[in-house]
């Protein structure tokens, strides 16, 4: 089969042999075994599933939550006539029922989809007549409850494999400790054991953790020193406008990407970064996933990821061309007190839990007993602003409620209406003849929501409509108006969060969060993030040992690269200069006459050595110093 599979990788890549462990992983799941392989960002983890894809008959499945990455690889698979599609939030049911029947008739090798889609009633319906090749998980950590990412509707792969128990499984991740490997294969149902390595270093790239009380003076040196792309990661979507601006103020080319923009301005932004038209994109998490640029220069994080698995998956889009790259890590003290307040917002008390889940009960009448089933509509921001919660926790609690099965949360803010005027203040007010409806609207904008003229702002338009009088329909139209009018940039609602009761609700005090959905996955977070902060801290060993230890690779060696190498290469050095000194002031007094100082100056080398190496001896009382005179 090797042969038949190296035509495959000449035919549709181009490629005359594969690389590092990637035969390895084909020939295994080739002959229907469950593999697991655990590969580094940009070690070529597609081809894995698309080569033997196309050797054996019926359709590769490959489970991601990826969407960015999934319509990249669909188009890149469709670029060379392979037979791709994806099923993802956001395409239509006509759409889904087509993709499926492709699938059943043979119309399709490879399909995408989301792991939400695998419980769909549609989809494993017809799941039951598409003859499935291969199983592949991506992101495959995102299954473990150890894993950083952990992500439970990639508990219904399991479900899968049952209605498909003869289908190979093949798992790929860039990122799992040990104990998340074994997690992997237990939750995936693996036959037997089955795990190929390919090692997490990465020889091009230099890590590098710079301790600094400026972080914003200390990035305009680090990009000013550097020549290339860069991406900035940030932990908001107000920081990443912020730095974006601020970098540009400096005469740095750059742009911003969070998940809130309208994906056509992420396509926009994305393509400009790609093609160099912007030299650094400033980020959120919500991007680089899939994204396919190899001559990343640097990375550099303004604020502390929550682990080292994110840290190292997001530092190793730098260099992927293996050409010499850096990840660098911007460190101060206030960074343990930001991670220890983000440990205490993602696990809130368990009292507070409980006061959230009661006064969702209030939000919507439910009486105690009722309301199993029933779905509701949910805005965050009209429920903290009723309650007086702070956002952050009140969604920390409600995916703990979820976990705990007593609610469904379906949190997709980003997909919600948003607003931001295009004019100034100024000019607004100079608006003449405005519509009456307008200007209501205009009005009620302006009162019930801020920073409307600098950045996009979730609006509600049921709120609006309750403030104003007039029905949503109306407020949709004013809206668009404005839109076309160019007074506002309207980006409609397209899917609305909402929280679905799984059973009945009970009283507050019989609330039962178990251990395994708070205490121990608290302990785990905040174990991730002490890691984090040891890793930043440690400038003794060698900053890539630290990372492959971590990863569970215990034969390691020093980088040479890393800020502690170059470190300790400079300390060498200097104790290396200060022996040579010494010894050459020796010489010159083995005579045992005395000698003037200014004899010293025929030595050539550091000044600041040569001193120290004179003191070193004046103190051990080997040598003495009378006047301008020294003698042994």
């Amino acid at each position: 089969m090797i042969d038949k599979y190296l035509d495959l990788l000449k035919q549709y890549w181009g490629y005359p042999e594969f690389r590092g462990i990637q035969q390895s992983i084909i020939e295994s799941i080739g002959e229907g075994k469950d593999t697991l392989g655990l590969m580094p960002t940009g070690g070529g983890k597609s081809i894995t599933f698309q080569v033997p894809a196309l050797a054996k008959e019926g359709v590769c499945l490959v489970i991601t939550p990826l969407i960015a990455l999934m319509k990249d690889q669909v188009m890149h698979l469709r670029q060379r006539n392979i037979r791709a599609d994806a099923i993802y939030s956001g395409r239509s049911r006509n759409e889904i029922v087509q993709i499926l029947e492709n699938c059943i008739f043979g119309g399709i090798k490879i399909l995408y989809i989301s792991p939400e889609r695998l419980s769909s009633e549609l989809f494993q319906t017809k799941l039951r007549h598409i003859q499935v090749s291969i199983i592949t998980v991506d992101e495959a950590h995102c299954i473990s409850q150890w894993g950083y990412d952990f992500r439970p509707s990639y508990l219904h792969i399991a479900d899968i494999r049952k209605m498909k128990p003869e289908v190979p499984v093949l798992a790929l991740t860039a990122t799992a400790t040990p104990e998340v490997v074994d997690d992997i294969q237990e939750k995936l149902l693996f036959r037997e054991k089955n795990v190929f390595r390919m090692s997490f270093e990465r020889k091009n790239l230099a890590y590098i953790v710079r301790q600094t009380t400026d972080k914003n003076a200390e990035l305009v040196h680090i990009l000013s020193s550097l020549h290339g792309s860069a991406i900035v990661y940030v932990r908001s979507r107000k920081k990443a406008k912020e730095i974006s601006k601020f970098l540009t103020e400096e005469g740095i080319s750059a742009t911003f990407y969070h998940a809130g923009l309208a994906p056509a301005t992420k396509d926009e932004r994305q393509k400009a970064w790609q093609e160099e038209k912007v030299r650094v994109i400033v980020a959120t998490n919500a991007f680089g996933m899939g994204i396919d640029k190899a001559d990343v220069r640097c990375v550099v994080h303004i604020d502390f990821p929550d682990s080292i698995e994110a840290y190292f998956q997001e530092a190793g889009r730098a260099g992927r061309d293996s050409k010499k790259a850096y990840a660098v890590l911007l460190y101060n003290q206030s960074d343990h007190r930001i991670l220890k307040q983000r440990a205490a917002n993602t696990f809130p008390p368990k009292d507070y839990i409980k006061d959230v889940y009661e006064h969702l009960a209030y939000f919507y009448q439910i009486a105690v007993g009722t309301g199993t089933g029933k779905t509701f509509e949910f805005d965050i921001e009209k429920f903290c602003y009723t309650y007086k919660y702070f956002p952050v926790p009140v969604d920390s609690a409600l995916h703990i409620l979820e976990q705990s099965g007593y609610i469904h949360y379906e949190n997709q803010p980003d997909d919600r209406a948003r607003l931001m005027f295009r004019i100034g203040r100024d000019e607004l007010y100079r608006l003449q003849d405005r519509d009456k409806t307008e200007e209501q609207v205009i009005t009620a904008l302006l009162r019930l929501y801020g920073g409307l003229f600098t950045d996009y702002v979730y609006i509600d338009d049921s709120f609006l409509a309750l403030q104003t009088g007039y029905t949503q329909q109306q407020i949709y139209i004013v809206l668009k108006t404005l839109s076309r009018e160019g007074i506002v940039d309207f980006i409609p609602q397209r899917k609305t969060p909402y929280i679905t009761y799984l059973q009945r609700r009970e009283d507050a005090d019989r609330i039962i969060i178990p251990k395994e959905v708070y205490e121990t996955r608290r302990d785990q977070y905040i174990h991730r993030i002490k890691a984090i902060l040891d890793y930043a801290d440690n400038n003794r060993v060698c900053r890539s040992r630290q990372l492959l230890l971590y990863f569970g690779e215990k034969h390691t060696k020093d980088c040479g690269q890393c800020d502690v190498c170059l470190e300790h290469q400079n300390n060498l050095y200097s104790e290396k200069r200060l022996y040579t000194d010494r010894q050459m002031i020796l010489n010159l007094l083995a005579d045992g006459k005395k000698h003037n100082l200014t004899e010293l100056h025929q030595f050539k080398g550091s000044e600041t050595t040569l001193k120290a190496a004179l003191q070193e001896l004046v103190d051990e009382e080997i040598i003495h110093i009378d006047g301008s005179f020294l003698y042994q």
